[in-house]
């Protein structure tokens, strides 16, 4: 039996996996993702910890599975984006990775937004969790750093260069700088921070090999010598391919330490905060936003439940919390525990609850959370199917969260669509997988894999009276978002008491 190692680079865990022809997982190992070093709106990862952490999940399937380990013919990484890996000349971090929910350029992505010219269509994007505010910063804090800039890379990409010795990359995990370096009258972004498209690496298509693994890497990997490495894509990506729904008209979520919803199309749309990326020939509109399964654990933790970076634990501990009886008067939550990127891009916002009353107990915040999390999904889907101008047709649901059978029939009721859920637990890694079977050719294209191995576990149809319900909510929602806006920015803007 052949098989291919399709790996899945998250914000709490590292999966790397033995995926068959067939799609099956025949061999899994997770490992805790590198410890975040995090202050005051800083997340900084080593970028040699990645390396580590594929290192010791190949070791355990290696041990695990000897012979398919032996008889992989692929590997395929996707993982986190916005983030920055930066190396200078020598291929080498020059510093740590800046992640996805590090917030410390807000002030030059404002001082960007004055400066930058409103004719470049990527202008109106640069806030502060966009790669060329984290270029801005690195200017004006760390110039030393700045001036050895060589490259800029995606995480995944950092480990395929560190697999074959090639820096690559694809255009949806660059979309947001490669918009930057391109030209609009005359005058592309990079240059107007003081850095040039020289810093991006060659863009491959995600079922492209970036190159061969090279010798005299540390064991186990030195057994995969000359094998394959594909370029792949994000974890949004790969996962939406994994749930079968890169296909017009359908809608994802994905729900891992934050979430992602976006909806396909076939035509290019503009909303509002959201993003529109081109994954080749449809395009995703909507984003990623910083809610998920970071939210719920720290409310578990506020509540000295389990709170632990596992995912069935943390599974488990919301299932007890929901067994129990739910009082019926109704509780907002305002997600915005570490601001918000889709569809806001406001790194002041902060989270609240609402209508919170002595009678209200741990089940009744649960699930107030668990349903904050779906309005913001409907925030979201509501501005992409206005500007696509058609409903979807279903949301294909994965990542963690999709375990719950609670949260699912929640987000089907709160959206107002049907929820489906795939029979693969990792969409991920079965995503990259489908990536590396196809580069090697037993698909002619990744609809191909997509419609022959993706398979549907579950699908949870709206409820008409507790949909009617989640529509006065929202209506309640959206009002208590809009008015706790500014004070959330004027409590950010006290200074800090000593």
């Amino acid at each position: 039996m052949t098989c291919v190692l399709a790996c899945d680079l998250g914000g709490t865990s590292f999966r790397a996996t033995l995926v068959d022809a067939r799609g099956r997982i025949r061999a899994e190992s997770v490992v805790p993702s590198p410890a975040t070093f995090v202050r005051s709106g800083w997340s900084e990862v080593d970028p040699h910890a990645w390396w580590q952490t594929l290192v010791e999940a190949s070791a355990s399937l290696a041990a695990a599975a000897p012979a398919l380990f032996d008889a992989v013919q692929a590997v395929a990484i996707c993982g986190v984006t916005r983030s920055q890996v930066f190396l200078g000349g020598d291929g080498e971090p020059l510093r740590g990775a800046i992640m996805w929910n590090d917030s410390r350029s807000a002030r030059s992505a404002a001082r960007l937004a004055a400066e930058l010219p409103k004719e470049h269509p990527e202008s109106a994007n640069v806030s502060a969790f966009h790669p060329l505010a984290r270029l801005a910063w690195l200017r004006d804090e760390e110039e030393t750093t700045f001036r050895k800039l060589a490259a800029v890379l995606e995480p995944k990409d950092y480990l395929n260069f560190r697999l074959t010795g090639r820096q690559a990359g694809d255009a949806i995990s660059m979309a947001r700088l490669l918009a930057c370096a391109t030209p609009t009258h005359g005058t592309d972004l990079m240059s107007r921070v003081g850095s040039s498209a020289g810093v991006l690496p060659p863009v491959l298509d995600p079922c492209d090999a970036v190159g061969t693994i090279v010798a005299g890497h540390a064991a186990p990997l030195d057994r995969l010598s000359g094998i394959p490495v594909f370029c792949c894509s994000i974890d949004t990506w790969a996962a939406a391919a994994g749930l079968g729904a890169l296909k017009p008209g359908v809608a994802f979520n994905i729900s891992g330490t934050t979430e992602v919803l976006g909806v396909m199309s076939r035509h290019h749309a503009l909303a509002d905060g959201l993003l529109s990326v081109d994954w080749g020939g449809l395009f995703q509109l909507g984003g990623p936003s910083q809610n998920g399964a970071d939210t719920v654990r720290w409310l578990l933790s506020l509540l000295g439940r389990d709170a632990t970076s596992d995912d069935a634990s943390t599974g488990l501990a919301v299932e007890a919390l929901l067994a129990r009886p739910r009082h019926p008067q109704a509780l907002l939550f305002l997600p915005y525990l570490q601001g918000e990127r889709t569809p806001y891009w406001d790194a002041d916002l902060r989270g609240a609850f609402i209508g919170l009353g002595r009678q209200h107990q741990a089940t009744d915040l649960a699930y107030a959370v668990l349903e904050g999390v779906a309005y913001l999904n409907r925030v979201v889907l509501e501005r992409a199917e206005a500007a696509l101008g058609q409903a979807v047709t279903e949301i294909r649901f994965g990542g963690g969260a999709a375990s719950n059978t609670a949260w699912r029939q929640i987000k089907a009721d709160v959206c107002e669509r049907p929820v489906v859920v795939g029979a693969c637990s990792q969409p991920g890694a079965l995503g990259a997988a489908l990536v590396a079977w196809t580069g090697l050719g037993r698909f002619d294209s990744l609809e191909q894999a997509q419609d022959e191995l993706v398979e549907v576990a579950a699908r949870h149809e709206p409820d008409p009276a507790r949909a009617a319900r989640y529509r006065r909510l929202f209506d309640l929602y959206r009002r208590s978002e809009a008015s706790l806006a500014e004070i959330s920015h004027g409590l950010v803007a006290l200074p800090a008491e000593d």
